[in-house]
């Protein structure tokens, strides 16, 4: 199947649910994001700073940029000016440079917390008590320029549909928990991304609001 006919099926699979498509285009050149664009794309996500960077300004301004790897704090500077989300924030300090950096551009940059949700220790993120603690301090309280709007994380690599399941319901917990704890009065904070090309029809059904598709799109990378 095509590009387009991929999104186009993935989009189907989605309507009626809370899912909103964000498809992965790294390592892919910029001709197969404008196919994707063509296709309806707006969302797309990108693993490295440096990339998304270069990408960007060869895509229409509608383009709604998600960073989804590890981000360095040393490489934030370069997707202040236009980034819309950052899915991978696991540490105050990445919260304090993303603020920075968006108010030099007189910017509000959306976040999610990335969580350790896993079976594997290669795999990045927050604790919850460290996101409670990152909350409860003064300095998260003062940031004008940084808006957290829930939360992400990856799941094992693993065909154990009960396994997937039970690591979702780990992520939506926390989602909810601090939800009520820390964003009761803000509406903004809402999202809960969860999903990849192997297993996102299992996040869908456990309340994803962002499915992050790049394989099951452009095919895998050889």
């Amino acid at each position: 199947m095509s590009i387009a006919e991929n999104i186009h099926r993935i989009e189907n699979e989605l309507a009626g649910t809370a899912a909103r498509l964000v498809v992965v285009t790294k390592t892919h050149p910029v001709e197969k994001l404008r196919e994707a664009y063509d296709a309806g794309a707006r969302r797309f996500g990108e693993n490295r700073p440096q990339e998304m960077a270069a990408k960007q300004p060869q895509l229409p301004n509608d383009v709604e940029w998600h960073l989804i790897g590890q981000l360095q704090t040393n490489k934030v500077k370069l997707l202040a000016p236009f980034v819309h989300t950052i899915q991978s924030i696991d540490s105050l300090r990445l919260l304090r440079e993303i603020d920075k950096h968006a108010a030099t551009h007189h910017r509000v940059i959306n976040g999610l917390l990335q969580f350790h949700i896993a079976r594997e220790e290669t795999k990045s993120g927050l604790t919850l008590p460290e996101a409670e603690e990152m909350l409860h301090s003064e300095e998260f309280r003062q940031m004008r320029h940084v808006r957290l709007t829930g939360v992400m994380g990856v799941a094992t690599f693993t065909s154990d549909e009960a396994q997937l399941r039970q690591e979702f319901r780990q992520l939506r917990g926390h989602f909810e928990h601090l939800k009520g704890a820390f964003f009761a009065d803000e509406p903004a904070f809402c999202e809960l991304s969860m999903g990849m090309s192997g297993d996102y029809p299992l996040a869908v059904a456990e309340g994803s609001t962002l499915v992050r598709v790049g394989s099951a799109i452009f095919g895998s990378r050889g």
